[in-house]
């Protein structure tokens, strides 16, 4: 099929793909401006972005800051200021401050989600830096939408629809996601039609990306033929040389079978999409003990958590991947090669072409 470019405002980016942001330094800025090299909008995740930095365990804030600016500055380098995007969560604990440090360091589009991001437009005020709720549910649409446009007299400049087949965590109750898989063209339709008042409200074009289980150039086909502008791919992009996780981390993907891709429970309450492990298991035998908080999401309390998410996620970047949480989308067991970036994204245009 053929297929238009991206554009988000003045943004204009030549394939309609976003690269999901990946928590904890999954997606950093070699991944993030390889992506935006290869004509699609990379993503950084600013979730304990500073956790290589030397005093992480004394101030992980201070550091995640200091990392944050520096990741952004190293990725605009590398793509010679192409686009490019940063994944803040509600959730995070500072948000505020790591939104206004995105702002600073020059970021394209803040897209934020781990809730409803209801303060965003004050925090972007007087800046020219897009902004892209990540949104699952058409409720929750209304809601956000309803409330920039009565409140701050702003609305979405995208709109992010995260489905129930994503990796990491999920916008939906563990016992909801076979039906919410079953509802998600709907559910995109109907997101596409509430946009659709703001985009004529305010005159101005607004791009809905679907997001959760892209996988191919057929996926990405058939949501434009909904009615989406483009895709949000995350999965597809860890088993690639630039993706900036250990080694370790894309052969856990390269080596996961279906059977391996499982919902887990979140220290947060949410329900989780990772790839079974020793460190899986171990969670289901009872808390593990948390030694350190790194206060990293609102929602989380030391005390009676069943484990820390951080450290999870931090031991499985770095490759300690029997110690650690991989996140994955459901069809991570799919994937059974490295490839890079550029390959990766002509063999998609090409899918979508032939499609």
């Amino acid at each position: 099929m053929k297929f238009k470019s991206l554009k988000i405002g003045e943004l204009v980016a030549p394939l309609p793909i976003v690269q999901g942001g990946m928590g904890i330094g999954v997606s950093l800025s070699n991944l993030a401006s390889a992506v935006t090299n290869a004509g699609g909008i990379g993503v950084l995740s600013a979730a304990q972005i500073g956790y290589r930095e030397k005093n992480f365990e004394n101030n992980a804030l201070a550091c995640n800051l200091k990392a944050l600016k520096e990741e952004i500055r190293l990725a605009k380098e590398k793509c010679h200021n192409g686009i490019l995007g940063v994944n803040i969560m509600v959730a995070t604990k500072a948000y505020a401050e790591h939104v206004k440090t995105a702002v600073e360091a020059g970021i394209d589009i803040i897209i934020s989600g781990a809730g409803l991001p209801t303060m965003l437009p004050k925090l972007v005020a007087d800046s020219k830096v897009k902004i892209a709720p990540i949104v699952s549910s058409l409720k929750g649409t209304k809601v956000l939408l309803k409330l920039w446009d009565k409140r701050d007299n702003v609305t979405a400049d995208m709109v992010v629809i995260e489905g129930p087949k994503a990796g990491g965590h999920l916008g939906f109750h563990a016992d909801k996601i076979e039906i919410e898989i079953d509802n998600f063209d709907k559910t995109i339709t109907d997101i596409i039609e509430e946009v659709k008042k703001y985009s004529v409200k305010y005159n101005k074009d607004i791009p809905v990306i679907v997001a959760g289980g892209v996988f191919d150039g057929n996926d990405i086909a058939k949501y434009l033929s909904l009615g989406a502008n483009g895709v949000q791919m995350a999965t597809r992009f860890v088993a690639t040389e630039e993706c900036d996780a250990a080694m370790e981390f894309k052969e856990a993907y390269i080596n996961a079978k279906k059977e391996d891709v499982v919902i887990v429970k979140s220290p947060v309450g949410m329900p989780g999409r990772a790839i079974l492990n020793p460190f899986v298991n171990r969670t289901k035998e009872g808390p593990i003990k948390v030694t350190k908080c790194y206060n990293c999401l609102t929602p989380c309390n030391p005390a009676d958590t069943p484990y820390c998410i951080s450290k999870a996620l931090i031991n499985a970047v770095k490759g300690n991947i029997s110690e650690g949480l991989v996140f994955c989308g459901e069809n991570a067991s799919r994937i059974n090669s490295i490839t890079t970036v550029d390959s990766l994204m002509k063999e998609l245009k090409t899918e979508i072409m032939n499609a």
